[in-house]
């Protein structure tokens, strides 16, 4: 063969599909699901990959739910848009919640985007993307945390009337999911590993009011319980209106329920509880609060506030400063107020300087920095169960039951005193603790 005219052909590397997800663990569920449909139709995908090639296709899952968690999705979105004009990406593709309720708004100010999606257009993207929608996959996701935990959406959308939320706007109604479809993907993450469930929605309590016309959390608790393998099964974003107390039954029942409740109360003084449309008072705001601990002796509660919401005083902010010093909650996060359009809310007059608002944020979470540090100290010199994340310098990273991925404490251990492989249960003595932070070692 004459090989003097050969040329060199370089083989056309094959696209791949890279997810953005910004914003909440519902969106990081959404993007899992996404991406286990994907690989189901033998499509090469990849989460928030650094590297980029000229045939990629990059589908951003955005957040819309306030104002800094929306400008982080424009800011997201330009940065791939203008990655793809420079011919650096092939196509750029938006869904979630910022797409949801803005879609007109991006397409007219956005116009190099190929798409835009909303929350509930997964056959559309696959579509879009030349995948099918596969029924046999329910179930199977690509996990995007380590593979030992994964968040756990039981239901979609909000039914609560919330004056400050725009969730019911991007999420739509509630939306329980079907029991036993929950229990056989709860199976298949247990095969493969995860040993930590972490139950997310909207509103958990609400669960099962929509399909089996009572609050059935308890039941899908237990059911999930009884799966081998979880070893973890951890509550979070409950509502307190109409709290069902039969789930503190299963908490207690079952030991791989974890003692905690993230339950967000926004605030406390009854004038801002109405006008934030929450359905509850601050008397009995104080008295769930104390039922759940009465009840479920040793539980860790969470719980988020707001600070400037229209016609917030200094009366009420003080009050609500006396509130969280004299509860001391386990977990807090504090958030200013977001004046987001088509609310109830926006409807008042956001009348509370930003700076005020700050400083009350701020406030509050000195406040909570404190009460963390004296609850820390009363676990030196007591052993917990922790699950390991992953290694750090010279440190394993791990939690105890009362401390979720991301927004909880963790617990350091040093890794010269002994080995502790990512996704394995340890027993771990505290020997000093920070305001945030648990120091111990292993212990047999």
């Amino acid at each position: 063969m004459n090989t003097k005219f050969a040329t060199k052909i370089t083989p056309i590397k094959k696209p791949k599909i890279n997810v953005i997800t910004l914003g909440c663990s519902k969106n990081i569920y959404d993007s899992e699901v996404l991406m286990g449909q994907l690989r189901g139709n033998q499509m090469d995908v990849v989460h928030e990959s650094d590297q980029l090639n000229k045939n990629d296709i990059v589908v951003i899952n955005t957040c819309g739910f306030i104002d800094n968690a929306k400008q982080e999705s424009i800011d997201t979105i330009l940065q791939y848009s203008q990655l793809k004009e420079e011919g650096k990406v092939a196509k750029v593709i938006v869904t979630g919640c910022l797409s949801e309720r803005y879609k007109p708004e991006l397409e007219s100010e956005i116009t190099n985007v190929d798409a835009f999606f909303g929350t509930n257009d997964l056959n559309n993207i696959l579509h879009s993307l030349g995948a099918n929608y596969k029924h046999e996959l329910i179930g199977e996701r690509l996990l995007t945390t380590p593979s030992h935990f994964a968040y756990f959406k039981i239901a979609e959308g909000c039914n609560r009337p919330c004056s400050f939320c725009a969730i019911p706007l991007m999420r739509g109604k509630h939306v329980s999911r079907d029991m036993q479809e929950l229990v056989n993907e709860a199976k298949i993450l247990a095969k493969n590993g995860t040993k930590e469930l972490i139950l997310i929605a909207q509103d958990l309590t609400y669960y099962g009011l929509d399909i089996y016309g009572k609050r059935n959390l308890d039941e899908l608790m237990r059911r999930l319980s009884d799966v081998p393998g979880i070893e973890w099964i951890r509550l979070q974003y409950a509502y307190p209106s109409g709290f069902p107390m039969e789930i503190l039954d299963a908490m207690n029942e079952r030991e791989n329920i974890c003692k905690y409740l993230d339950m967000p109360l926004q605030h406390i003084t009854d004038r801002m509880l109405k006008s934030m449309r929450r359905g509850i008072t601050k008397q009995k705001t104080i008295d769930i609060v104390n039922q759940i601990r009465d009840k479920v002796p040793g539980i860790a509660m969470r719980t988020t506030l707001i600070t400037g919401y229209p016609g917030e005083t200094e009366e009420d902010f003080q009050e609500m400063l006396s509130w969280v010093e004299d509860t001391r909650f386990d977990r807090l996060g504090c958030f200013t107020y977001s004046h987001e359009e088509k609310t109830h809310a926006h409807n008042l007059v956001d009348d509370v300087p930003e700076e005020v608002k700050q400083e009350r944020v701020d406030a509050i979470m000195e406040l909570q920095q404190g009460i963390s540090f004296d609850i820390n100290q009363e676990k030196v010199g007591k052993t917990y169960k922790v699950l390991v994340d992953r290694k750090e310098g010279d440190y394993f990273i791990g939690r105890t039951e009362y401390d979720s991925p991301e927004v909880d404490n963790e617990v350091l251990i040093e890794a010269s005193t002994g080995y502790a492989a990512n996704g394995s249960f340890v027993n771990v003595k505290i020997d000093r603790a920070e305001d945030f932070d648990l120091y111990g070692q292993i212990v047999k």
